[in-house]
């Protein structure tokens, strides 16, 4: 499976929708998508993430959960997201993720 992002209208400081994300090669039997996001510069900081069903589809439209987006301090910092295929019973099928940096400029 994998994984990548981009910002599109994401707004700086806590906007609360989510990126734009595409996924591929997501494992048959897959009925959720388990997303979270963690800044790679201030790791205790809790972004958090969502579940969303899993149809088929190759991208997740800006604003398919609710989280708190990115906000560095000062300069750029550089945000990953991680993505979990699970199955119906919650059992995790693969995990992909990717990496973007944010400016707070």
């Amino acid at each position: 499976m994998t994984a990548s992002f981009d910002w599109g209208p994401t707004k700086k400081c806590f906007d609360p929708k989510s990126p734009p994300i595409k996924v591929s090669n997501v494992p048959q039997g897959t009925s959720t998508l388990d997303i979270r996001m963690t800044d790679q510069n201030a790791p205790d900081f809790n972004h958090g993430g969502g579940k969303v069903a899993y149809e088929g589809q190759s991208q997740l439209p800006y604003g398919a959960f609710r989280y708190k987006g990115p906000c560095p301090p000062d300069g750029t910092h550089f945000y990953r997201i991680t993505v979990k295929a699970l199955d119906s019973s919650g059992k995790s099928l693969s995990t992909a993720s990717a990496t973007q940096p944010f400016s707070s400029k």
